[in-house]
């Protein structure tokens, strides 16, 4: 016996990165029930994965995950999670007020967008009269999948990171392509910068384009109102 199909919608959504065009359906339960085990084991390269697997599927294996930026696969899975369980969602926020106390919020997901600081740039210049510097490409889950992280105190890890993220070093013309050279090799320059150099870097991490969204929240036990960022795949996903 062939039973019937159910049809699953389509949509379109346009890439932050690079004003893409990109059509995606929902999840669906068999997707629903990968992303459920993921968050309950509570482990970063299990829901990493599972995050990969659902946008590979829902756009139809016409996207590279592997080498989107991290703020594209945020958005991308937020509007998949929005038309798969519904565009508003329930979320438990600590109040800023008292920093111990939960509320409940509502957040529209579809009004929730990637957004960039208008000072925010991938080009470092380490030394203005050589006209020395480097080119950042932004973070992939690649770096969550081993266990990397920028947004953390350990220096090791932080320059684990921006190795990773080195697209090319220039002086004057020349251009010298990271995939030509080792990682050691990308170490020594960056071991050379200058403190004043290592903090725009820092500042090309600090504002790089984030799923943000910021919300309003009133403290049941004090009644006081206060904003709360919402940011990044953990804490809508998380």
């Amino acid at each position: 016996m062939t039973l019937p199909k159910v049809d699953v919608p389509t949509y379109e959504l346009t890439l932050p990165s690079e004003d893409k065009k990109v059509k995606f359906r929902p999840f669906l339960v068999k997707e629903e029930k990968v992303l459920f085990v993921a968050m309950e084991s509570k482990d970063n390269t299990e829901m990493v994965n599972a995050v990969k697997e659902i946008i590979d599927a829902c756009t139809f294996k016409t996207l590279n995950v592997d080498t989107l930026p991290l703020f594209d696969i945020e958005y991308i899975f937020l509007n998949i999670r929005a038309k798969s369980v519904g565009e508003v969602a329930d979320f438990k926020v600590i109040c800023p007020d008292d920093n111990k106390t939960y509320a409940d919020v509502k957040v529209d997901l579809s009004k929730v967008e990637v957004q960039v600081d208008d000072d925010h740039s991938n080009k470092i210049v380490v030394d203005k009269n050589r006209n020395l510097g480097m080119v950042l490409r932004y973070p992939t889950l690649k770096n969550y999948t081993v266990g990397k992280d920028i947004n953390t105190n350990d220096v090791d890890n932080v320059f684990s990171v921006l190795i990773d993220c080195v697209d090319h070093i220039f002086e004057g013309d020349k251009i010298y392509p990271a995939k030509d050279a080792t990682p050691e090799e990308i170490k020594e320059f960056v071991d050379s910068m200058t403190q004043d150099s290592f903090t725009k870097i820092k500042h090309f991490f600090d504002t790089m384009p984030k799923l943000k969204q910021v919300i309003e929240v009133e403290n049941p036990n004090t009644k006081v109102k206060s904003t709360v960022t919402l940011q990044g795949l953990q804490d809508f996903f998380g």
